[in-house]
């Protein structure tokens, strides 16, 4: 049984960028055979980098998400993560990969305090 993985938009940026706090994210996304990719965080990075990097850069980083396995949201991804967001108090792009980590049994990875506390997550504190 493949133990999952889900990176939250913001551990993605810090990789893809290779901040300071990259290695804190590279375990999980370098894994690709258990990395899961939902859209939405496809849809954040994008918007995210698309402020920094050409266009094409912003192409090859998205590419290296693909290279796990990409989650669409579906009907009844959509009410789970409305009652993810119901139940934990988060905003929709936050629920919706929240709602996927638990889906799949994953550790969520990140360090948006939204998150701490919550099962499944492997916070890292700004």
């Amino acid at each position: 049984m493949t133990a999952w993985n889900v990176v939250d938009s913001s551990g993605w940026i810090e990789y893809l960028l290779d901040t300071p706090r990259a290695d804190l994210f590279a375990a999980p996304i370098e894994q690709r055979q258990a990395l899961l990719v939902p859209t939405i965080a496809l849809f954040e990075v994008h918007r995210v980098l698309s402020r920094k990097l050409p266009p094409d850069v912003v192409n090859s980083c998205l590419d290296v998400m693909r290279l796990g396995r990409v989650l669409d949201i579906t009907a009844a991804r959509a009410a789970a993560g409305a009652d993810v967001s119901l139940r934990h108090r988060l905003a929709m792009g936050d629920a919706l990969m929240y709602s996927l980590t638990l889906e799949h049994g994953a550790t969520f990875w990140t360090q948006d305090v939204d998150y701490q506390g919550l099962p499944s997550v492997q916070f890292f504190a700004k």
